[in-house]
């Protein structure tokens, strides 16, 4: 019996493909986190620029315009949460997918290891009963002692 693994390699590249997509899933990770802290700011700032009270019309038409500017940049932070999650989503399925191909192998490894275990215990054991069956005939040849 073979007693390596001849798809060795193939488990090293699924173990190696499923390390990438787990980096990339790490850095789709952090980019949501960046992505809203965007929108903390983003919120905090459009909160900050209250509507003024009192001045000229054209300061608070200004004002009012800066305000939907800002409502704007908070509304494009926000779809970047959206978009991030969903590459997010999309990268932890790659990753489920890999994780099943690497332990699809893995699980061949084991069950050949096992065969090449049974195998050695059944020459371990032909062994020792060739040896019981050859003292055996050897002390009956001997004859009674």
């Amino acid at each position: 019996m073979n007693r390596f693994f001849r798809l060795q390699p193939v488990l090293r590249a699924r173990k190696a493909q499923e390390d990438a997509a787990r980096g990339a899933v790490n850095a789709s990770r952090a980019e949501v986190r960046d992505a809203q802290a965007l929108v903390k700011r983003r919120s905090l700032q459009l909160v900050g620029a209250d509507a003024p009270t009192e001045g000229t019309a054209r300061a608070m038409v200004a004002s009012l315009v800066a305000r939907q500017s800002l409502a704007a940049t908070l509304f494009d932070a926000q779809r970047m949460v959206t978009d991030a999650e969903e590459v997010e989503r999309e990268r932890l399925a790659v990753l489920a997918d890999t994780a099943k191909r690497r332990r699809a192998v893995e699980m061949m490894a084991e069950r050949h290891a096992e065969l090449v275990r049974t195998h050695d215990l059944r020459v371990d054991q032909a062994s020792l009963d060739e040896l019981s069956t050859t003292a055996k005939a050897r002390n009956a040849a001997r004859g009674p002692a």
